[in-house]
């Protein structure tokens, strides 16, 4: 067994690649041996902002020898008149490397049991740059000199050791070596790696802490100290924590401060200051409250930390200077004074303003509030709302700090005087801000971020910019994901699909929707993706058929139907009500039961069963309902000719069964569940 090390030299990349990056690499070196049959033990990742490398562990001397028997030409063809073989058979033993008489006959055919040896493993690995690291596909590329090949950043110089043995291979002017680079400040010199189980520890010898995993536990470590030596409360944001260990290949972590009057300025600006701006660590004491403090990390050691410290903190005052008079000049405006400027703020060149936005989405929100049956002091809290939620889009605070719309704008709101759950919504309006993040907590947020997505998704579906494959620069995807979020969260027993509808005959600011059809495809390839990882994909597409969009119903539908999928009677039960299915559509015009036209007793029975059968608010008892029809169904069909040639009789039986499919069609398309 051998070990195999690959590093990849670069220029400074971004922070939010460099992960990414790594595990692509990884995943590309594992794929290329698998596909050149080479076994191994596992793959160890390294990374910095200026190196990708992988540790090939347990990696076998030479690829697997195979066996394979390859189908060749029919026997009819295999010889011509003479006897002799054919030139179809001498072509094929030739591109197999085998003797004609070698090969066998089975069912009409000849074929060959072709050997292929194993290849030893150096010189497999001499095609890593072409089929590995060229291959490599990243979301910013960049070209350098007159070369043609695009990267993530430029390759200054690259690493490929199988055990103490360089393996050669090049990318442009640079030939793979056993020579490294260590810290660029505190070690700026050539490493040579004299073999690649040593790579870890000589990169530490030169002051780079390759393995990421190694250094984010260092910086944590760091820190918690720190922490415990001041008796403070530290929380390391995840996503910041990543991006400041991808910045460093050796960790300093130290404190910094400020003056104790910028604290008069609200936290979220304090801390995005801190975080966005800075990568800094914002402090708290034990009550939560904010500290004049932060913690960062240096990419080195402790030498002239001092100087460092106080380099941070007169580029943070500066920061906070900015913070501190924008809460000050913002506090002169009026909410009305914004809202009517923003009659002049676009909001799409094809849509309008976002005034025009927001009295859409008022529309929007009444349809809602409606619909759920909420008082008129609600109603009027979310009238409010809707008519102020984007002004503070044009504070000074949100220009300079994009991150805090919304935030400003419940503090300022507050200020104003306005009520605290009106200035809760404007807050709560751009949630969720991810595909899994935090809901809002309000009903009244809850109802201006679906009024607010809503119109972004029918307005922009209006002018035919509807999202196509990866691309979705106005973000309708994450939008209708949140609008269903919300409407699933809060339980609301409302069909969107409904309002939806009611929204299309009005004309609202000179604005007219258009192309439902697109937005419900849209809407419910949304819904079909949430319930993924829930539900069985077959149910999912089954309760979606269904056409309607009450989201808490097709949530619990399909979600029941996949836990009874795995219990007895589920087959038949499924099948049962597919057949009822197929047979209702083969009905013409509208369905009209006659019991006096019923020849035997499974009709009979059936259509008894159907009128006791009432589809309600209980998912579960519905769908037990509908299964407890298997039975007569069955008799049904095992006693009555459907399509008889009696077309009284043949309309009534077919009747009966889309009497029983529409209410079936209620709960799924049980046509579309796979139970085979």
């Amino acid at each position: 067994m051998a070990e195999y090390l690959l590093e990849i030299g670069l220029e400074e990349m971004p922070a939010h690649l460099v992960t990414p990056s790594i595990n692509q690499l990884a995943e590309r070196m594992e794929k290329f041996l698998a596909e050149n049959r080479v076994d191994f033990e596992s793959i160890t990742k390294f990374s910095t902002p200026r190196r990708l490398a992988v540790l090939v562990n347990g990696l076998a001397e030479e690829s697997e020898d195979i066996t394979e028997k390859v189908k060749g030409p029919s026997m009819k063809i295999a010889k011509d008149d003479q006897g002799n073989w054919s030139k179809a058979v001498l072509g094929f033993s030739r591109g197999q490397g085998v003797n004609p008489d070698d090969l066998v006959e089975e069912n009409g055919y000849l074929y060959a049991d072709k050997h292929t040896p194993g290849v030893v493993t150096s010189e497999i690995l001499e095609k890593v740059g072409s089929d590995v690291i060229e291959k490599m596909n990243f979301s910013t590329y960049m070209k350098w000199g007159n070369n043609t090949l695009l990267f993530v950043r430029p390759i200054q110089w690259l690493v490929s050791l199988y055990n103490d043995q360089v393996v050669p291979f090049s990318i442009l002017e640079d030939t793979a070596s056993n020579v490294s680079r260590g810290h660029r400040f505190l070690a700026n010199n050539n490493i040579v790696i004299k073999n690649a189980s040593d790579y870890e520890k000589d990169l530490a010898d030169n002051f780079v802490v390759a393995n990421a995993d190694v250094r984010k536990e260092e910086i944590t470590n760091q820190i918690d100290a720190l922490a415990k030596e001041n008796d403070w409360q530290m929380y390391l944001e995840p996503g910041l924590l990543e991006e400041v260990n991808n910045i460093v290949e050796y960790p300093t972590a130290f404190i910094g401060s400020f003056d104790k009057k910028y604290l008069d300025v609200p936290d979220e600006v304090l801390v995005t200051s801190m975080r966005e701006h800075q990568r800094y660590f914002e402090v708290r004491d034990n009550q939560g409250d904010l500290l004049p403090n932060f913690v960062s990390v240096r990419n080195g050691n402790a030498e002239h930390i001092d100087n460092v410290i106080s380099g941070n903190e007169k580029v943070l005052v500066a920061r906070l200077e900015d913070g501190e008079f924008f809460w000050r000049e913002d506090q002169k405006l009026k909410i009305e004074d914004l809202v009517e400027k923003l009659k002049k703020v676009t909001f799409h060149e094809k849509i309008g303003s976002i005034y025009d936005h927001m009295g859409r989405t008022k529309v929007i929100a009444e349809k809602l509030a409606s619909h759920l049956m909420l008082s008129e002091d609600k109603i009027e809290k979310i009238d409010r709302a809707a008519d102020i939620y984007k002004f503070d889009l044009l504070t000074n605070m949100v220009g300079e700090f994009p991150e805090l719309q919304g935030v400003m704008g419940e503090k300022y709101a507050l200020l104003a005087g306005e009520d605290e759950e009106v200035a809760a919504a404007i807050r709560e309006q751009y949630m969720p801000l991810s595909a899994d993040g935090e809901l809002p907590e309000s009903e009244i947020g809850a109802i201006l971020s679906v009024a607010d997505k809503l119109d972004t998704l029918l307005s922009f579906i209006t002018v035919d910019l509807i999202p196509s494959g990866s691309n979705d620069p106005y973000a309708l995807r994450r939008a209708t994901q949140g609008i269903v979020r919300i409407i699933e969260d809060k339980n609301w027993d409302i069909e969107l699909d409904k309002i939806i509808d009611e929204l299309y005959p009005l004309r609202i600011n000179g604005f007219k929707y258009r192309n439902r059809k697109a937005v419900m495809e849209f809407i419910r390839a949304r819904v079909a993706k949430i319930l993924e990882g829930r539900a069985r994909r077959d149910i999912i597409d089954a309760v979606i058929a269904t056409g309607s969009l009450d989201i808490a119903s097709l949530t619990e539908n399909a979600q029941i139907l996949t836990a009874k999928s795995e219990k007895d009677g589920f087959k038949e039960s499924v099948e049962a009500l597919a057949r009822v299915a197929n047979m209702a559509g083969k009905l013409e015009g509208t369905p009209v039961i006659e019991e006096s036209l019923f020849e035997n007793d499974s009709e009979k029975a059936l259509f008894k069963a159907i009128q006791a059968v009432n589809i309600g608010e209980n998912a579960e008892e519905n769908i037990d309902n509908l299964f407890d029809l298997a039975k007569p169904i069955s008799d049904f069909f095992e006693n009555t000719m459907v399509m008889t040639e009696d077309k009284k009789l043949k309309n009534n039986r077919l009747s009966l069964l889309s009497d029983l499919n529409n209410k079936a069609q209620k709960v799924a398309d049980f046509s579309k569940i796979n139970t085979k």
